[in-house]
């Protein structure tokens, strides 16, 4: 149960609601547990969870955490196991909350079952082009857009609504079927109300958007790699069947980190494996059962009642842990993002990683990937090193003195903790803005952050 936490500050916080009063009305019947939890406002949270439903383990928390599952799903879950929550005849005495979240979560789980009517290759062939043709369309208006904005001067940026600059053309950019590019839009919104040092910031941003129109309007020139690269940057997507269809990698893979991304309209979670023989590094990206918030958006309720990632097979993955299996890759360069085929066994525990890098081959290794997409935004890292207090962030240094900063003030505590002013392998997400720590390994114990 612990390991379906988001971090070890869930871990922990569920650990003491499990063992407390807070919970009244708890009950099981099945595969579906509920219960109320008392919270800081009047009203108690209504927890529930489906724990091997059709789609998977799922969780609702009426609670205003953005974190999936919740430290109160999580606490109902650990209380359960304990033989604290009293058994019931059936789901007929579950609250209505909890029904009415059970029923829509397998009927969700049974329309998705259903065969799908063959395609038309004609028609789909007309809509491919007519798709196309609105890209193409879309794109030259976004270039003579970021002419526009850097003829009139980037301050003009800061007086166009600040965090909503580029809204509007961002809005094109999804009518014209573009959405790879129009979340790039949005991202880079704040940027002219970020601080010092924005205009060179933003001006980058612009010139990797006119790099990405340029490849694209030369697409059939460029070698097969990088033209899937090209498109899946615009927001062309490859069907998962279609890439299980294709040759699989087999191998051990460990299960380095996985990051929540909840604060987008589609929540997401990006799992990083290694292969343990082949070394090579692979990302599972998740989606949320619907796509968006069902209810309440931006808000763990909302999240919960749209199924969570618990709709998906690959999402309990749990960092520290392999699983010998088939990984087939999307087509781009560098191949990173896969899917799960075939399994050869149950996820099992693993050792901490044999093979790490130093500040230096984080970079060497960052630098290649560039080369061959020079639109990406993050990438993985195994490093080995200690944790410094510094100002304005923290630092992980190696064992010749190099550095990179570390972001979020959260795990650089924890992190700290277990290193004990010693070495320790780290895995986490690498940016140019610096290094986001994951998992930290204790041992062979591997311990979230």
């Amino acid at each position: 149960m612990l390991g379906l936490a988001a971090d070890g500050v869930s871990q922990r916080a569920a650990e003491r609601l499990a063992s407390g009063p807070a919970w009244t009305g708890t009950g099981s019947a099945g595969e579906l547990v509920w219960g109320s939890c008392a919270g800081s406002g009047a009203k108690p949270y209504q927890v529930a969870a489906d724990l091997s439903g059709p789609s998977g383990p799922g969780y609702k928390c009426s609670c205003p955490s953005r974190k999936f599952p919740c430290k109160h799903a999580l606490g109902l879950l650990l209380s359960w196991a304990a033989g604290r929550v009293p058994e019931q005849a059936g789901t007929d005495s579950a609250p209505a909350f909890a029904r009415e979240w059970m029923k829509g979560r397998t009927a969700r789980a049974t329309a998705a079952a259903k065969p799908k009517a063959p395609r038309d290759p004609v028609a789909a062939a007309r809509r491919a082009q007519q798709r196309a043709d609105r890209v193409s369309a879309g794109l030259a208006e976004l270039e003579t857009w970021l002419r526009d904005q850097v003829r009139a001067g980037l301050s003009g940026a800061a007086g166009q609504g600040g965090y909503r600059h580029a809204e509007s053309i961002a809005a094109r950019m999804v009518d014209a079927q573009a959405p790879g590019v129009a979340g790039t839009l949005r991202r880079l919104s704040p940027i002219p109300v970020s601080g010092d040092g924005w205009p060179g910031r933003l001006l980058a941003e612009y010139a990797q958007l006119h790099l990405l129109i340029r490849a694209y309007g030369a697409l059939d020139a460029l070698p097969a790699p990088l033209a899937a690269t090209v498109r899946s940057r615009v927001g062309f997507t490859t069907g998962r069947e279609e890439v299980l269809a294709g040759p699989g990698v087999t191998d051990h893979w460990l299960v380095l980190g996985r990051r929540d991304l909840l604060d987008a309209a589609v929540p997401a979670r990006r799992i990083w494996l290694r292969g343990r023989d082949s070394g090579r590094f692979a990302v599972l990206l998740l989606f949320a059962p619907g796509g968006t918030f069902a209810t309440g958006e931006g808000t763990s309720a909302g999240f919960a009642a749209g199924g969570g990632f618990g709709g998906h097979p690959d999402a309990g993955l749990v960092p520290g842990t392999q699983l010998h299996a088939d990984l087939h890759f999307y087509p781009g360069q560098p191949a990173m993002r896969a899917v799960i085929g075939a399994r050869h066994g149950e996820p099992g525990p693993a050792p901490q990683p044999d093979e790490t890098d130093d500040v230096t081959g984080l970079l060497d290794r960052w630098s290649a990937a560039l080369g061959q997409d020079p639109w990406l935004a993050e990438w993985p890292a195994v490093v080995a090193g200690v944790p410094v207090p510094d100002e304005p962030r923290w630092r992980f240094v190696d064992g010749s003195g190099r550095a990179v900063p570390l972001l979020g003030a959260e795990p650089a505590w924890p992190l700290l903790a277990v290193s004990g002013g010693y070495p320790v392998a780290l895995a986490g997400e690498w940016s140019p803005a610096g290094l986001t720590p994951l998992t930290v390994w204790h041992g062979d114990r591997a311990v979230q952050l």
